[in-house]
């Protein structure tokens, strides 16, 4: 039977935890968390809202924005903003939206309130209750909901847009079906069970946080314990408080929390992690290899973006983990296409293509964008990639990353895990610096660790004991940090630019 969050939500144990903070509030339970859900929906319906319309959601992170991701996506749809937004971006996304309402925590300042009230779209505030994550709607004005209560299989669920460097974002509409099929995937692929709380240290404005730490966690009973954001100095209070089971992350917050490891040796010991998590971006080898290390647990690398509903392959749990792969298909149909369509055979490189129930059906009001993205009913995801003898998925750089160094093409991640692999790089990213002759030279910025020194000259020999000649950065960059986005995903594309940087 093809499955709605309502569904999916049915299975927990009515006094199971469901929804936790990381104080001292009562924690929000199945039983309660369903009661959520059906007040939410009415109320909604008695605003005229109901399935098929946009609800906004601007919240700060923690346990009432993962709650109502879930209650407001019972029976409409739910569209979160991150609310670090300013006016000019709420007034594009809202208006883009089509929004019926805007959601925003009671008492919060946001530029988004001004911006609906311009525009004429109710604002619902949302008012905490008791429990992490339970609340009530106030506001808006009595209306009758065109298509009233449950949300089907069917119907939108989430609208995300498209991170896009230069182009216009896209509206990726995610139905029911889609996200549902994705956090059962998801759920397979680490073997999650009731007795499984994890640490969610993710933006839920995104789709890793949203389908990875919350959906997947209640589709299997589970917990998920909703802290405010990723903060390194406060991880380790909260490994050691809240006692997860597993915690979902991007590299950069890996690499952070790395860097922090040994001085809370005493906490990772006590910890009871049954496994560690990364996507959103390739992890380095040698991280991956560290934080395994460090924590004594496997570390699952995934590979998944918005339009696959997050997850497309991963590493598995129990088995062969490959450093530098992005793993196995764990849920669509996975393959490799050259540009004319054409199938590739193992181990040769093309872009990556998926097709399956977690895979939206296709970008809104864009037939350009969607004759591009689509092959024979397979999405093109712009990754570049092949698959090993053994069936695991290395990708190679998205297709817009590459460099090309006077006809030489360059993968940015190649050249990441080899300066990673240097004892002093805590971190590195590569990029294209654009260059008079050659159109494009490969740069590199790296940030050591603390207490270690290297020079230009030691990274550049370092990489040529591993890399042809003309993957070796012909510049590297020194920083205290690299720029990264709002999800934690380090700033590639441009990021010549931000520095400044020619050759």
């Amino acid at each position: 039977m093809t499955e709605t969050i309502s569904r999916l939500l049915a299975g927990g144990a009515a006094d199971a935890a469901a929804i936790r903070g990381t104080n001292e509030r009562p924690w929000l339970t199945y039983g309660a968390l369903r009661d959520l859900c059906g007040r939410t929906v009415k109320r909604l319906n008695g605003l005229g809202i109901g399935r098929g319309d946009r609800v906004a959601i601007v919240l700060p992170n923690g346990p009432e924005m993962a709650a109502a991701f879930l209650a407001i996506g019972a029976g409409a749809v739910t569209a979160p903003l991150n609310p670090a937004y300013r006016a000019e971006e709420f007034t594009f996304y809202l208006t883009d939206l089509r929004a019926k309402a805007l959601v925003v925590l009671h008492g919060m300042a946001t530029d988004a309130r001004e911006v609906a009230a311009r525009l004429s779209i109710p604002v619902l505030d949302l008012v905490p209750g008791e429990a992490a994550g339970d609340f009530t709607l106030e506001g808006g004005t009595h209306g009758n909901a065109a298509k009233p209560g449950l949300a089907w299989p069917e119907d939108e669920a989430l609208v995300l847009h498209t991170s896009g460097t230069t182009a216009r974002p896209k509206i990726v509409p995610l139905t029911q079906a889609n996200i549902c099929a994705s956090a059962r995937n998801i759920g397979r692929t680490l073997e999650l069970a009731p007795d499984d709380a994890c640490l969610n240290i993710m933006p839920l404005f995104h789709i890793h946080g949203l389908m990875a730490a919350v959906l997947a966690s209640v589709a299997a009973g589970g917990a998920v314990v909703c802290t405010q954001g990723f903060d390194a100095l406060r991880f380790f209070r909260w490994l050691d408080e809240e006692r997860p089971t597993w915690f979902t992350a991007v590299p950069t917050m890996h690499q952070a929390i790395l860097g922090r490891a040994e001085r809370n040796a005493d906490v990772i010991a006590r910890a009871r992690l049954r496994f560690l998590r990364s996507s959103s971006a390739s992890l380095p080898g040698p991280v991956m290899q560290q934080m395994e290390r460090v924590f004594g647990a496997p570390l699952v690398e995934s590979y998944g973006m918005t339009e696959a509903s997050h997850q497309m392959c991963s590493n598995p749990l129990e088995g062969p983990r490959k450093p530098g792969s992005v793993g196995l298909p764990a849920g669509p149909e996975v393959a490799v296409m050259d540009d004319d369509g054409r199938l590739l055979p193992q181990g040769e490189i093309g872009e990556v293509v998926i097709r399956g129930p977690n895979v939206t059906a296709g970008y809104e009001a864009n037939p350009e964008a969607n004759a591009k993205a689509y092959t024979q009913g397979w999405f093109r995801t712009g990754d570049q990639g092949a698959f090993d003898a053994d069936g695991f998925l290395t990708l190679t750089g998205r297709l817009k990353e590459l460099i090309n160094r006077g006809g030489e093409k360059v993968s940015p991640l190649e050249v990441d895990g080899v300066l990673s692999g240097h004892p002093a790089v805590a971190q590195a990213l590569t990029f294209a610096i654009p260059h008079a002759k050659l159109g494009e030279e490969v740069g590199a910025a790296v940030v050591l660790r603390d207490g270690m020194a290297c020079t230009e000259r030691d990274l550049r020999d370092f990489a040529a004991q591993h890399l042809a000649d003309f993957k070796v950065p012909r510049k590297v960059v020194f920083l205290a940090e690299i720029p990264k986005g709002a999800t934690g995903k380090l700033m590639r594309i441009g990021l010549a630019d931000k520095l400044g940087l020619s050759l």
